[in-house]
Formats: structure tokens, C-alpha cells, sequence
């Protein structure tokens, strides 16, 4: 009898701690509204629109103009808009008639200021078209580093083309 009096006061007393060690394990949740951080620890501020011209890729390469507009997800901030070109130096065959192309764009805080965007971005891009086709890109870039566009993207784009190439894109506000 002692011994399932023993027994049951060390099984009590083990559930009693872990029950105190689950409650005390259970740390406080926040909800954030608008905050999204990225792997450089920067809040999402909106998104870079950008339609890109049509034409065709010569073999070594191409260049290609690009419209694009910065919409705020923080606030009622306006649009802006930019304008410039997209240069390809690489494997380019073939055409496309339209692409269009959305990046994520991260800031060390949730303020933006307008032509945030000028720069110039660099990396690299494979795309792959037979009527719709699609394109991933890789840039990296910008002004001074404050602001930047989500590292990697996804184009959307009408022709025929196969491309792997180095990539430049170079923005210049419009405003």
C-alpha cells in the first residue's frame, strides 16, 4: 500500500511540474499589421509593377524597355512611377510580345520616399516561353542598399524565347 501511496504522490507531482513548465513555456503572441520581414531584416513597404516591353533576343543578348509602378502597402501613400530598360547578356533566342514583372520591396523602416527606386540591379535571369511562359529572375541592387527589391522574382510573359542570361535593370523615377 505505501508503495501505491508512493507512486501516485510521484506521478502527481511529475504531472504537476510538467503542466507548470507547458504553462510556463507559453510566451505572449503580437499581431503585426503590415510588418513583413525579409532575410535583411527590412519591412515590406509595397510592390514594384513593371511591364516590360516586347522584342527580341539576338543570340548574345537583349535590351528591352520597362514602366513600372511602386503601390505603398504602408499608409495611403501614392504611387510612383519609374521608367528604364532591362538589358540581357547570355543565351537570348527568340521573341516575346509582353512580360510583366512584380517585385516585393523591403525598406529598414515602414517610411518611403519618392525615386527610392533609381538604380541599377544586377543578376542574372532564365525564362522559358512557347505562347505563355514564365521567367525567373535573380537582382540585386538599387540605391545605397536602404531600399531593395525581393531578392528573387517571377516574370509572366507572351512569345516564343528561351533565355539564360546575365541581367541589369536600370530604374529612373518618372515623378
Amino acid at each position: 500500500m505505501k508503495k501505491t501511496l508512493a507512486m501516485a504522490l510521484a506521478a502527481a507531482s511529475l504531472a504537476s511540474a510538467v503542466a507548470w513548465a507547458v504553462n510556463a513555456a507559453d510566451l505572449p503572441t503580437y499581431k503585426e499589421t503590415y510588418r513583413e520581414p525579409d532575410a535583411r531584416n527590412g519591412v515590406k513597404i509595397g510592390y514594384l509593377d513593371c511591364n516590360i516591353a516586347g522584342g527580341a533576343g539576338y543570340v548574345l543578348g537583349s535590351a528591352k524597355e520597362v514602366e513600372c509602378v511602386f503601390r505603398s502597402t504602408v499608409g495611403a501613400e501614392a504611387s510612383d512611377q519609374y521608367a528604364g530598360a532591362i538589358r540581357k547578356l547570355g543565351v537570348d533566342v527568340g521573341f516575346t510580345t509582353r512580360s510583366r514583372l512584380i517585385w516585393a520591396v523591403f525598406a529598414p523602416t515602414a517610411g518611403y520616399h519618392k525615386g527610392a527606386l533609381s538604380g541599377i540591379y544586377k543578376g542574372a535571369t532564365a525564362e522559358a516561353t512557347l505562347g505563355a511562359g514564365v521567367g525567373a529572375n535573380i537582382l540585386i541592387g538599387g540605391t545605397a542598399g536602404a531600399i531593395h527589391l525581393q531578392t528573387v522574382s517571377v516574370t509572366g510573359q507572351l512569345g516564343l524565347n528561351v533565355a539564360a542570361t546575365g541581367t541589369s535593370m536600370t530604374l529612373t523615377s518618372v515623378n
